[in-house]
């Protein structure tokens, strides 16, 4: 009987391995791709929401926008041809700005040598947040300008596209009519200009959580998502 288990040891062992393998292949292939949700209006709470966009359910995108960074210069959706994180803050803010800021700096050192995914950071107080203002606060906290924008503009066109786009902010309901209070939401953004992720910008795990959405965003766009 030992001679017979000796002679067939090798086969055995051969037959072992290539049944692992056989195993981890199918395995890997029948395990799902990972997948992210494309945002829209309809899914998200409606106070964040403008009322002209709340009930549509399908081809949302990033409407153009054309702004002025932290350098005095002009900023468009040129500027950001793949996966974005975006959000809306005010450079003298107390409360939950200083640990939204803190996050965007831990991915911006996460993400330094991927020039595949940028920052966008939009002011919700255009009148005192200026391109000097902004430039202040940029060099204050270590803003790389070559990765994240800080961007200032004109209060309608900011308030359309937190509330229009982005889906971020709330009214005040002051009278002013483009008054907005902003969230702690980090907005990931896909190269289509859709919304893929939101995230609490002052809650370090769901900065991780958005650090892992943008690894499986670049995977999934490396598969040319359609």
């Amino acid at each position: 009987m030992l001679q017979f288990f000796a002679k067939y040891k090798k086969f055995a062992v051969v037959m072992v391995i290539l049944s692992a393998g056989i195993l981890y292949t199918f395995y890997t292939l029948m395990k799902p791709a990972p997948s992210l949700p494309i945002y829209q209006p309809d899914m998200v709470d409606r106070s964040l929401v403008d009322s002209t966009v709340q009930f549509v359910k399908k081809y949302h995108k990033i409407t153009d926008f054309k702004l002025v960074n932290q350098n005095g210069d002009t900023i468009t959706q040129a500027d950001y041809p793949g996966i974005y994180v975006a959000d809306f803050f005010f450079t003298t803010c107390q409360t939950i700005c200083p640990k939204m800021t803190d996050h965007m700096l831990h991915i911006q050192e996460k993400l330094k040598d991927d020039p595949s995914v940028k920052l966008l950071s939009h002011t919700v107080i255009p009148a005192t947040d200026t391109v000097a203002q902004l430039k202040r606060y940029a060099v204050e906290k270590g803003v790389d300008d070559r990765k994240w924008n800080l961007v200032t503009g004109p209060k309608k066109q900011i308030y359309e596209l937190a509330r229009k786009s982005y889906l971020a902010v709330k009214t005040q309901g002051n009278g002013d009519k483009y008054d907005m209070i902003h969230t702690e939401n980090f907005m990931l953004v896909d190269s289509k200009k859709r919304i893929r992720g939101f995230y609490d910008g002052t809650d370090p795990e769901a900065i991780e959580q958005l650090l892992e959405d943008i690894a499986i965003l670049k995977e999934i766009e490396g598969r040319r998502e359609e």
